[in-house]
């Protein structure tokens, strides 16, 4: 199986969904005069659409005339301008926010019954008494299992106003009766920070998988805890980070800046700049930063990087980055649908544009540009990168960096392309680990009962016996015969960290996962030599 070519990498092209957001909002409905003159152009298409919706020969939806007609102007500008429907607003609007009103519970449908994966942290169905295993059979007297709820109905039912409660009936393996909770409503946050702990005594790691409303306040708890417990030295992850809000990566880059340095300015189609400067309240001006990027570390991720490396600040490690440099400003379109449109481009404080070329009206090339960049083994070998010499720039201390299409890392970290490391990556995009671990888990969790989360990282190892019963409950649903045998400790890696996330939480699922990361290596490795440097 060629799973290079048929399977589409996890994260590919969500940079293109978030992108840079600057922020500020425009109603249609309520500037439309001022911002917009009437015009032949706005009347032939209005004319048009009532046209075809009084007088067409069969029953037409003309909203959906509107959408396509919307996309059709937008597919002509750039690839980032983009129509959110009214049907996809609010997840993209909670994805910005940072949380949503919700009972706070991972679960998926399983065996055509809600199951609890796990409680989130201090939500309030974890406060009812809801455990990871708990079937939810009722919700307010209706019954909501069976082939016929789908996920989106489901969903749909749990939802309710800030607040006010909901009646859940719950199996709970090994229960007699059905037991009842009465669960309220409330914000629940959808974490930005996927993980942050110490890598060594000084070393501290944070991974941050997007830039929303929350992220700087996740961020900043994160960094303040490490440096409580002694970090001097940062490791900041924003691999496969599709960015997001233009101000939050302003923040955070301002917390490793001195004052009055340059983060970054924009410039819009009349050439108007608007500059961005680092201010007085940095909190890790003086602590060495080390920032992990790849090939889908986008936006937001790459205004970071870019500022840090510009400003000969920190060392960027891993792979170019995906080569976007354009901010969004969304409006309302009156409906609940809204436009995001490229209102202007970002230069990092050298004056380069890090976004990649595109042609206009052909976005296909665009959105194909990682395999082409596969193909060419530029994710192996840093010297098979396409750079061109017109955009090169240089660094208050004379180093030599490059626009035109990413950020290039100062110390290159290669991409594993082996068959064996293909074939975990699909078996992970496939979900399969996640639900044979919940099957495991199922059959009983207290066995995990007295570990706690340092004795799990530090003590517990996946046993043969899990590993071969995977690999039997992977071949029964492919219907093939994969064996681990040259990949069985990855395998177990695997396991255990799906088990941490299931059983505890993401952070302690990526500790696991980041024992063997050949990023993570580097940025060890880096850290001491440059701690005997300095001595």
């Amino acid at each position: 199986m060629n799973f290079q070519k048929k399977y589409i990498p996890l994260l590919l092209g969500i940079g293109i969904a978030l992108g840079v957001f600057i922020g500020g909002k425009l109603n249609f409905s309520d500037t439309s005069d001022r911002l917009f003159t009437s015009n032949s152009k706005k009347d032939k298409l209005n004319r048009l659409i009532d046209y075809i919706d009084y007088e067409y020969v069969d029953q037409i939806n003309t909203d959906s005339i509107v959408d396509v007609t919307v996309n059709s102007i937008l597919d002509n500008l750039d690839p980032h301008s983009i129509y959110i429907p009214k049907s996809e607003m609010q997840s993209s609007t909670d994805n910005l926010k940072g949380d949503f009103v919700g009972i706070g519970v991972s679960f998926y449908t399983y065996k055509d019954t809600v199951t609890v994966i796990r409680p989130i942290e201090g939500g309030p169905s974890e406060k009812a008494g809801i455990k990871g295993g708990d079937r939810i059979i009722m919700a307010n007297g209706d019954s909501i299992f069976g082939r016929e709820w789908t996920n989106e109905a489901i969903i749909k039912k749990l939802k309710g106003k800030k607040n006010s409660k909901i009646t859940l009936k719950v199996y709970r393996p090994g229960e007699e009766e059905l037991l009842t909770f009465k669960v309220k409503y409330s914000d629940i946050p959808i974490r930005s920070v996927d993980a942050a702990y110490m890598l060594t005594d000084d070393l501290g790691y944070i991974k941050i998988n997007r830039f929303a409303e929350s992220t700087y306040k996740e961020f900043k708890k994160a960094l303040d805890q490490l440096q409580d417990k002694g970090a001097t030295k940062l490791a900041l992850d924003l691999r496969d980070n599709p960015g997001g809000l233009l101000d939050i990566a302003k923040q955070i880059t301002d917390e490793f800046l001195e004052n009055n340095k340059l983060i970054l300015f924009t410039k819009n189609k009349v050439g108007k700049i608007e500059k961005s400067y680092a201010t007085r309240r940095g909190d890790f001006e003086e602590g060495d930063i080390y920032i992990l990027i790849n090939e889908n570390s986008a936006s937001a991720s790459e205004i970071v990087a870019g500022a840090l490396q510009d400003n000969d600040k920190g060392t960027i490690i891993g792979r170019r980055s995906y080569g976007k440099g354009l901010v969004q400003r969304e409006m309302s379109l009156g409906d609940g649908s809204a436009v995001r449109l490229t209102v202007s481009r970002y230069y990092t404080p050298t004056g380069r544009s890090i976004q990649r070329p595109y042609d206009k009206g052909n976005n296909t090339d665009y959105y194909n540009d990682y395999y082409k960049r596969r193909s060419n083994g530029e994710f192996e070998n840093p010297e098979n990168m396409q750079i061109s010499d017109s955009l090169k720039f240089t660094t208050p201390n004379g180093k030599i960096v490059y626009g035109g299409g990413g950020i290039i890392p100062d110390v290159f970290v290669p991409l594993n392309t082996s068959r064996q490391n293909e074939t975990l990556n699909y078996i992970k995009r496939r979900g399969y680990v996640s639900n044979f671990v919940f099957e495991e888990l199922d059959i009983d969790r207290t066995i995990y009962d007295h570990f706690s989360i340092t004795d799990f990282i530090e003590n517990f190892s996946v046993s043969d016996a899990l590993v071969e019963r995977f690999q039997d409950y992977l071949n029964l649903k492919e219907r093939t015969n994969i064996s681990f045998v040259n990949y069985h400790d990855q395998m177990k890696t695997l396991i255990k960290s799906e088990l941490a996330s299931q059983l505890y939480n993401s952070s302690t699922s990526e500790q696991i996962i980041n024992e063997t990361d050949t990023m993570i290596e580097e940025v060890i490795l880096l850290s001491k030599a440059n701690e005997t440097l300095d001595n």
